[in-house]
């Protein structure tokens, strides 16, 4: 099939191109909407700069197809918001880890469209580079989420499950567990600050605040199926709040592995086996000092 461009190239080559291309100016857009949310500065310049590549790059694509395409709005409104909610730099990342699946058209296009290769090549190389300098706050103080993350789930999941059958009573388990949440949270967010300041930091409060929310957010969660369930339905309770312990880890590490270019499998894994092998742990504590002290509550 001939082409605007005088190459001849195949219907399943010209179905690829038009996908590639279609993928370049929805990109484009996508970094021009979420810049411009953006006070003027570097990340603002490096997105317009990615915005502008990717424009350059349809622009070639459209020497081929001869279409003028149009950026899919649904999907560019869902990023923009997907930026303000979980920061920039996940949202373009997460963007890049989904065109690894355009990697395959390229490589079928290398066959009738050789330059296709070094425009890859090309595309790649600059976009992580530019990636590369991008600097979000809130991902600066990934370590204390982590910690405030890490700390909650595994003090209180152990907690509650302990409490679950020394209890055996959703209110109660419920009360306990969110007093020992909230004094747990504001000692965590406590021992950061006074650790952030010992090293001489400056962003000490940030840091703390960081971790307080974390552990402060894990901790209402945790708590949540208590307050659903019935006092009766302690059980079902505890079988909601391991699910939403691995809920909040899978998340989380999602999160992390995308925006900072981590493993996910092994993190995830590690996580989970520590928060739930506590879990276990304190359920069998609960039923053995519920029979020792002969506590019937």
């Amino acid at each position: 099939m001939d082409k605007p461009n005088g190459r001849e190239i195949s219907e399943k080559a010209l179905s690829l191109l038009k996908k590639l291309q279609q993928n370049e100016i929805t990109e484009s857009e996508t970094y021009s909407a979420i810049a411009s949310g953006m006070k003027s500065g570097e990340n603002r310049e490096i997105l317009l700069q990615l915005s502008r590549d990717e424009k350059s790059h349809y622009e070639i694509w459209k020497s081929y197809t001869g279409l003028e395409l149009r950026p899919q709005r649904a999907k560019v409104l869902l990023r923009k918001i997907m930026a303000k909610l979980f920061g920039f730099t996940f949202t373009i990342k997460l963007m890049e880890t989904g065109e690894e699946r355009a990697r395959a058209a390229y490589s079928y296009l290398a066959e009738e469209i050789p330059e296709s290769a070094e425009i890859e090549r090309q595309e790649e190389a600059h976009e992580n580079a530019l990636m590369d300098m991008l600097d979000e706050e809130r991902l600066k103080y990934v370590g204390s989420m982590v910690l405030g993350l890490n700390d909650a789930l595994v003090e209180l999941t152990g907690t509650l499950a302990g409490l679950t059958l020394a209890l055996q009573n959703t209110r109660i388990i419920a009360l306990s567990g969110l007093i020992t949440g909230i004094s747990a949270t504001l000692s965590m967010a406590s021992s950061e600050f006074l650790s952030a300041k010992s090293e001489g930091r400056d962003d000490a409060l940030k840091s703390c605040g960081y971790t307080g929310v974390a552990y402060l957010f894990t901790v209402a969660l945790l708590i949540l199926p208590y307050l659903i369930f019935s006092p009766q339905q302690y059980l079902f309770a505890l079988a909601l709040m391991l699910a939403i312990v691995v809920l909040i880890i899978l998340v989380f590490n999602f999160y992390i592995s995308v925006a900072k270019n981590l493993k996910f499998k092994k993190r995830f894994l590690e996580m989970a086996c520590i928060s739930i092998g506590v879990a276990a742990l304190s359920f069998g504590i609960g039923i053995l000092v519920k029979n020792l002290l002969g506590v019937d509550i």
